[in-house]
């Protein structure tokens, strides 16, 4: 029965994690710039082209489907950026591994910056998820997320986050969310932790608790008042007035897209 279920886990896996062809969410910034940008420690969101990004930016109602963290040279060397892993990722089908961050030029991406970590605190983050390397995505969440993925089924908002408390709850295996913040908090960094109002010598005042790690998405990267988002075309120095061809919207609606369209460049 195990073994049944593995293959059609696998089978999900591979449907799921194939591209709907869609090229609607194109990269906003040059692979020059991102690569100059990111830094170790900083997580990766991206908007995703698969078809199961469609159930979890649905379940999130948010832009972002899928995150990575940047590991920089602690695997690889970065002489040849190309080729060197300097990220780590929960695939749906390899699992936890190391991944080059050439792998999302092409996608539309954000990064988001934990403040005030020293360089130890770093450290600590990226062994962590070095020494996840291997473990298995969890399949449960496949069987899950497929549910809710044709058609759309309309699940009220405050419930979307609970149906994510999904998985089998295995330590070792992962889901991209919830990997990147079981690393934060083994080193007591927040990303949203849950609020409650509580009492203090007649004044009400704010206390923090950890929520669990599978209770997290790559949208809470992105909301979290503790991540600063970077945005490399800025972070490079950006001037308007270098964008010296426009094209004409109006073009765009009947020229061939293969077709080069005419711009002004007054």
């Amino acid at each position: 029965m195990r073994a049944m279920l593995e293959n059609v886990g696998s089978f999900l896996a591979d449907y799921l994690s194939a591209s709907r062809g869609d090229n609607a969410f194109v990269a906003t910034s040059s692979p020059e710039r991102l690569a100059s940008c990111i830094r170790k420690g900083d997580v990766l969101l991206v908007e995703g082209t698969s078809r199961v990004s469609t159930a979890i930016k649905y379940l999130t109602q948010s832009t972002w489907s899928h995150a990575a963290i940047y590991i920089g040279d602690s695997i690889d060397s970065t002489d040849q950026p190309e080729e060197a892993r300097t990220l780590i990722e929960a695939d749906i089908i390899e699992g936890v591994r190391a991944i080059p961050l050439s792998t999302y030029y092409d996608q539309h991406t954000r990064i988001c910056r934990p403040v005030g970590l020293s360089d130890e605190e770093v450290d600590a983050l990226i062994h962590y998820l070095i020494s996840r390397l291997g473990d298995q995505y969890d399949r449960k969440n496949i069987f899950d997320l497929a549910r809710y993925l044709l058609p759309t089924p309309p699940v009220p908002t405050r419930w979307r986050r609970t149906l994510l408390q999904l998985g089998s709850g295995d330590p070792t295996r992962a889901i991209c969310s919830s990997l990147i913040a079981e690393a934060f908090q083994s080193i007591h960094y927040p990303i949203l932790p849950s609020v409650v109002l509580g009492e203090s010598v007649g004044q009400r005042e704010r206390m923090l608790y950890k929520r669990h790690s599978s209770l997290f998405t790559p949208r809470d990267f992105d909301v979290s008042p503790y991540f600063k988002v970077i945005k490399p075309m800025l972070e490079t120095g950006f001037d308007y007035h270098s964008i010296v061809c426009w094209g004409d919207p109006l073009l765009s609606h009947v020229v061939s897209p293969d077709l080069p369209v005419e711009t002004d460049d007054r």
